[in-house]
């Protein structure tokens, strides 16, 4: 039985959802807050860079919209680590050939509701959603910027309207379900490497660069037009804070200080320091995300993330093809299909948030330690040599989508004490060489 959904949210999950639900012939209508962002021309750099990995790649397969995104998408193979001096590390993030995908978040969008439009859903902007009726599927929208309101009757209504959801907020409100909003001590600001001459990049295109620094750092993911966009995460307070950054003098010394050759990249670091805005980073933990048959919650509106494992967006995406599998085993029974989607998602979603937080860790502390550069040299040569029996927990997260969260972090979590130790009891040697036969003779002593 086909229905009539009402989508909160035009955003990526949003926008995805309603292919995957207008595919299988259902009324879809998308409302959004903000306006058509297809109307503006966005500059490449000026939204968030994203990480596309494994699981979204096989979400976008799934509704065959990969091909598409695949124009939009910059591989990257490895890390580059920046030190103090400018001098540079590689780490690759798997295996020959494998690569997470910088998209912008923007052009991403774009396409996505293009895609939603092709198959038959209906996007209305400037719709603000404040108020839902869950156990009847009537969402109430204001006009932004007026006092107009309408009132929308549907069979389904989904939340896909992110982090700060209001279908969460009037699930909370009503129900008096689990709900936090756990704010991290550190804040994040984009800044943008402009292009060289004629497009090109000044720096390895391939790669996400990172400048760890202890109790901050600096990344800058590529984009087609030659840009780079990049992000500093620094605490809020105290040394080396946003706190401490206000003067163009501040700015300006603190980065010639720490990021010295970020600096000779880019012109006007105090004029896009004053104009880019300081933002907030946070998980987001709630239960259950469904009403009955009537009202779900999907992506970032159930289980926001905070960006360090790169696995947002994909988390996000995967959703909806594990949603659209339920749908194909319970046909048209939608409150089955809610409560075992959530009950499906809920571990691998709080998994992924912790892996998060875990990898900001290791991203700004360990990749440049020597105990993290063998430990991840001895996992590159496992997989290598043993690719069907040894997964790290980065790959597991990253480049297997048929291994859920929670089981990638668990296994993972095992896996990396196991090899921290024999590194520490400098039980095994390893080189970047290594054939099978040196690999098993070091691992049997």
């Amino acid at each position: 039985m086909k229905k009539d959904i009402t989508i909160v949210g035009a955003g990526l999950v949003g926008s995805l959802c309603a292919v995957y639900m207008s595919k299988r012939g259902h009324k879809v209508t998308i409302y959004e807050r903000r306006k058509d962002l297809r109307s503006e021309i966005i500059a490449a750099g000026k939204s968030i860079n994203l990480a596309l990995s494994e699981r979204g790649w096989t979400a976008l397969k799934k509704v065959g919209i990969d091909k598409q995104v695949m124009k939009i998408a910059i591989p990257m193979y490895k890390r580059i680590m920046h030190d103090e001096k400018g001098a540079l590390s590689e780490q690759a993030y798997g295996n020959e050939n494998q690569a997470i995908y910088s998209v912008s978040r923007a052009q991403l969008n774009f396409l996505l509701m293009e895609m939603a439009e092709k198959e038959g859903a209906v996007l209305e902007f400037n719709q603000k959603c404040i108020d839902v009726d869950l156990e009847n599927a009537i969402a109430t929208f204001q006009e932004t910027n007026t006092t107009n309101k309408q009132t929308v009757s549907a069979d389904l209504v989904i939340g896909a309207d992110g982090t700060f959801s209001e279908v969460r907020n009037q699930m909370v409100a009503k129900n008096k379900q689990e709900y936090s909003y756990n704010e991290i001590d550190h804040d994040y600001k984009e800044l943008l490497i402009p292009a060289g001459e004629n497009g090109t990049h000044l720096l390895d295109k391939n790669a996400l660069h990172i400048w760890p620094r202890g109790e901050f750092m600096l990344i800058a993911l590529a984009n087609l037009d030659g840009s780079f966009t990049c992000t500093l995460f620094a605490p809020k307070k105290g040394e080396n804070s946003f706190e401490g950054l206000k003067t163009k003098e501040e700015v300006e010394h603190y980065f010639a200080r720490v990021f010295p050759d970020f600096t000779d990249l880019i012109l006007n670091l105090y004029e896009q320091w004053v104009n880019n805005p300081t933002s907030t980073l946070g998980i987001v933990k709630t239960f259950p995300w469904n009403v009955n048959d009537t009202t779900l919650l999907i992506g970032d509106a159930a289980h926001a993330t905070v960006p360090f494992y790169g696995q947002g967006m994909n988390a996000s995406f995967e959703d909806v093809a594990v949603l659209d599998s339920i749908i194909d085993k319970h046909e048209d029974d939608w409150e089955t299909i809610f409560k075992t989607y959530q009950s499906v998602r809920k571990a691998d979603a709080d998994a992924i948030g912790e892996l998060a937080e875990e990898n900001y860790y290791e991203m700004r502390d360990h990749v440049a330690n020597p105990m993290f550069k063998t430990k991840r040299l001895l996992e590159m040569q496992l997989e290598k040599h043993f690719p069907e029996h040894y997964f790290s927990k980065y790959s597991m997260v990253t480049f297997n989508e048929n291994i859920g969260y929670h089981e990638a972090m668990t296994k993972g979590r095992a896996q990396d004490k196991a090899i921290l130790n024999m590194i520490a009891d400098n039980e095994i040697s390893i080189t970047a060489d290594m054939t099978y036969e040196q690999l098993e003779k070091a691992l049997q002593k």
